[in-house]
C-alpha cells in the first residue's frame, strides 16, 4: 500500500519547468589529448576537471536526495520536488559521462586513478558531515559550474578550436548545469535559508575548488610535459584565456555574496536556445533535436 502510494505520488508530480534529462551520444576516445585550442594548459584544466565529475556529480545528488528525504523540515513545494527529480538525472547522466570521458583517456603515460582514489576518501569524509553543511557545498559548486557552463556559451570563438565529441560534451554539460543550476540553492533555502553558513562555505569551497584544479591539472601537464612543453604559443594563449575568464567571471562569483543573490538571476536563454540549435543543426544531436521538433 505505502509503496503504490508513494509511486502513484511520484506519477502525478508536476514536470519539472526547463529541466531535460538527456543522454548523451559521443565518441570520447575521438577526442585528442590538447582538444582546446592546441593549448596542453586548458586542455589539461578541462580534464582535470573532468575527472573530478564522477565523484563530484554523485555527491551533488546525495546532498540533494539525502536534504528531501531525510531532513525533517523537508522540501513540500511539488515543484522544486520535480526539479530535483530533473535535477539528479541530469547529474546521473553528467557522471557517466564523464567516466566515460575519463575511462578513454587512462594510459600508460596520463594517470588519473590516483587522483580519483583520493576523491574518494575525501568524498567519504564530507558525506558524514551534516546534511546542512553538505548541500551548502553543493550550492557553492553549482554556481561555479553554472559560471563556467554561462562562460563556455558565451564564448563561441573558442568552442571552435574544440573536437566535434569535444563540442558535444562540454556544450551539452553546460547547458544542463545552466538549467538545474538554482536547484540545490532553492533546497537549500526552503529547508534552511541560513545565508551566513552559505557563504562561509563558499570561502572554503572557493579555495579548496582553486586548489584541486591547480594541482591535479599540474599533475596532468608533468605527466604529459614531452608533449605539453614544447606548445609554447599553445600554453601562453591558455594562461591568457585563463585570466581573461576569471577577471570577466569575478563579478558574478562575487554576486554569491550579495543579500538577495539568486542563481537565475541572470538570463541565459537566449544563448541556450542558440546553442541547442547549433547541437541540432551542426552536430545531429538526437536530444535536442527531439526537444526542438517534438513529434
Amino acid at each position: 500500500m505505502t509503496e503504490a502510494a508513494t509511486e502513484k505520488s511520484y506519477l502525478n508530480r508536476p514536470r519539472a519547468i526547463g529541466i531535460t534529462v538527456r543522454k548523451l551520444q559521443f565518441n570520447p576516445k575521438a577526442i585528442r589529448r590538447h582538444y582546446f585550442a592546441n593549448s596542453p594548459v586548458m586542455s589539461h584544466m578541462l580534464t582535470a576537471l573532468s575527472s573530478t565529475f564522477p565523484i563530484g556529480e554523485q555527491f551533488f545528488v546525495h546532498s540533494v536526495r539525502n536534504v528531501r528525504d531525510n531532513v525533517r523540515d523537508k522540501v513540500k513545494d511539488e515543484k522544486l520536488q520535480a526539479q530535483i527529480t530533473a535535477f539528479i538525472g541530469q547529474e546521473a547522466m553528467h557522471s557517466k559521462a564523464h567516466a566515460e570521458f575519463n575511462e578513454a583517456w587512462r594510459s600508460d603515460d596520463y594517470h588519473l586513478d590516483r587522483f580519483q582514489a583520493w576523491l574518494a576518501r575525501k568524498n567519504e569524509y564530507v558525506k558524514n558531515l551534516h546534511p546542512k553543511i553538505q548541500l551548502a557545498i553543493t550550492c557553492a559548486f553549482e554556481h561555479f559550474t553554472a559560471l563556467l557552463g554561462g562562460y563556455i556559451l558565451r564564448h563561441p570563438e573558442v568552442l571552435a578550436t574544440l573536437d566535434e565529441d569535444a563540442v558535444k560534451l562540454w556544450v551539452w554539460h553546460a547547458i544542463e548545469e545552466i538549467e538545474h543550476r538554482a536547484v540545490a540553492f532553492d533546497v537549500y533555502q526552503a529547508v534552511y535559508g541560513d545565508d551566513k553558513i552559505r557563504r562561509m562555505i563558499m570561502r572554503s569551497v572557493t579555495t579548496g575548488f582553486a586548489s584541486l584544479t591547480f594541482y591535479s591539472a599540474t599533475r596532468l601537464f608533468l605527466q604529459d610535459k614531452a608533449k605539453s612543453l614544447p606548445k609554447v604559443g599553445g600554453n601562453f594563449f591558455g594562461l591568457y584565456l585563463l585570466g581573461k575568464m576569471f577577471i570577466q567571471l569575478l563579478p558574478e562569483y562575487l554576486s554569491y555574496f550579495k543579500a538577495d543573490f539568486h542563481p537565475s538571476e541572470i538570463d541565459y536563454t537566449k544563448i541556450v536556445n542558440y546553442w541547442k540549435e547549433r547541437l541540432v543543426e551542426d552536430y545531429q544531436m538526437e536530444s535536442f533535436e527531439q526537444e526542438l521538433k517534438p513529434v
